[in-house]
């Protein structure tokens, strides 16, 4: 259960832990829409191929999972039980596959890196079309303390980041991002 959530997740089916993280700058951008049932606000989304005027590089953290390890996160993105696999090989062929049309039921290939592909979920549709809608504090306190764990970069570089992605940078006033990243820093949430 993350913190400030009611949301509880089952976890993997296979326990072990990630065999390998690492910090990555994806092609494409991070954008906020929808209505998140776990932190309220946006949900954060992944446009390999974002519409003119968004920025052109997502920060991210890549998991070095097993097939079903992914196929376990997916289901529970999809708010589905973690209980079967997924045949990933239209995403692998094709770098995108369609499982429904709900949030997180696109997944993505968003290149390789060291003989492994990188796959994400993400929502449907073309981005340019979605309702932007900004994130609730507690997502993006989260999420800097995400970026500052896995690219240990300063508040001000993760305010600049934060404050250039769509759903967040036409509606959080300046002060207010700031405050939550300070906050975030100050509370020891690395």
């Amino acid at each position: 259960m993350p913190e400030g959530t009611t949301r509880n997740y089952s976890g993997f089916r296979d326990r072990r832990p990630p065999r390998l993280t690492r910090a990555l700058m994806l092609p494409g951008a991070v954008y906020f829409g929808g209505e998140s049932s776990v932190w309220g606000g946006g949900m954060a989304f992944y446009a390999p191929e974002p519409p003119t005027g968004w920025p052109r590089t997502a920060a991210a953290r890549g998991y070095l999972l097993t097939a079903g390890q992914f196929a376990d996160l997916v289901a529970q993105e999809m708010h589905r039980a973690a209980d079967g696999d997924l045949d990933l090989t239209p995403v692998l062929r094709h770098g995108r596959d369609m499982l429904g049309s709900g949030r997180y039921e696109t997944l993505v290939r968003a290149g390789d890196l060291d003989g492994h592909p990188i796959l994400t979920c993400t929502a449907p549709g073309d981005p340019a079309a979605a309702e932007l809608r900004a994130p609730s504090a507690r997502y993006v306190g989260m999420i800097a303390a995400g970026l500052y764990r896995t690219f240990d970069w300063s508040v001000g570089h993760i305010h600049e980041y934060l404050a250039a992605l769509p759903g967040i940078d036409a509606v959080w006033d300046r002060g207010e991002l700031t405050a939550v990243i300070e906050d975030m820093h100050q509370s020891g949430c690395r």
